[in-house]
């Protein structure tokens, strides 16, 4: 059994994809996490056990020992939609947390995620001190940028992967395209509810907004998409708002928002995931904020072949 700590879970998209890959075979012995409502999808999913609250409150002898260190760190210090302040941002030395666990406790891997820009905040420095202090640590570090797009899901999501190995001697490689063809229509449910239709004052705002941003030079305004769409816009944590970044396109009506059903297939959840535990906006926050399960599972199955064809787990 692979013992798991998940820091920064969210709603446990990172822990799915790992579960998935070793086939069931891990045990989280501790999950931190400080949102109430990412907590109520997280216990619905998994239970409580290793629930714990904020890790700047969990001291490293308290950890239990582990095999594998997740941690979907805050990208908001990084991304775009913020203002990439980095470690200027209090939640951008959320890091030095995840440092200080492994520095004590040497789990024999990791994976860290976050968004691309982290690659080059601050013209490549902010990712370079991540690195070595990853080193410093122990690890043999490797990382790469992947598409949830290139991984069977219809959405255009890139996120930096950091995986990690104490055992100098493995030999790691990022999973490859799977070359599927993705549509839009693949996550579309029939007879959505028609409350998901925007209204024409929010629809003409939208569009309002579009032209005056191409005439600013800005790339900000909505995203409109339909079934034979090849994939949508990244959905984000503010998707609650007003939707405007993935909109579908309907026959004689304004466009709707995706339902948050249709929010989980786009980050690749599986069926009988539970989402209902909170409200709508609380469920597109959480999925917004959450990972692409596939592209997780697709690391965490080369993360198992390293281990495995060097018997260190």
């Amino acid at each position: 059994m692979i013992k798991i700590v998940d820091l920064f879970a969210g709603i446990g998209g990172i822990l799915k994809g790992f579960e998935i890959a070793f086939n069931g075979n891990i045990e989280c012995v501790l999950t931190s996490e400080i949102d109430k409502y990412a907590i109520e999808t997280y216990k619905a999913n998994y239970g409580d056990n290793c629930l714990q609250g904020d890790i700047k409150l969990i001291q490293e002898k308290d950890v239990p020992d582990h095999d594998i260190l997740l941690a979907g760190f805050p990208c908001q210090p990084f991304s775009q939609a913020g203002l990439k302040k980095g470690f200027n941002d209090t939640r951008g030395t959320l890091f030095f947390d995840i440092e200080r666990i492994l520095l004590k406790k040497q789990p024999k891997a990791f994976l860290l995620e976050n968004v691309k820009q982290l690659r080059t905040h601050d013209k490549g420095h902010t990712l370079k001190t991540i690195i070595n202090h990853l080193e410093s640590a122990g690890y043999k570090v490797y990382y790469d940028v992947l598409a949830a797009k290139d991984f069977g899901i219809p959405q255009n999501r890139e996120r930096i992967m950091i995986v990690g190995f104490l055992n100098h001697n493995i030999n790691f490689e990022f999973p490859k395209p799977t070359g599927i063809k993705t549509k839009v229509g693949n996550i579309l449910e029939s007879n959505v509810d028609s409350s998901f239709t925007i209204s024409d004052k929010l629809w003409a705002g939208h569009q309002r907004r579009k032209i005056q941003n191409k005439l600013n030079g800005k790339g900000f305004g909505y995203g409109l998409f339909n079934a034979n769409s090849p994939y949508t816009n990244t959905i984000s944590a503010r998707y609650y708002k007003d939707g405007s970044e993935i909109l579908i396109e309907q026959k004689n009506k304004n466009p709707r928002k995706i339902t948050p059903r249709e929010a989980a297939r786009l980050q690749g959840f599986p069926e009988d995931f539970i989402i209902d535990k909170v409200s709508n906006a609380q469920a597109y926050k959480q999925f917004g904020n959450s990972v692409c399960v596939p592209v997780i599972t697709a690391v965490a199955e080369q993360i198992k072949k390293a281990i495995a064809e060097n018997s260190q787990i």
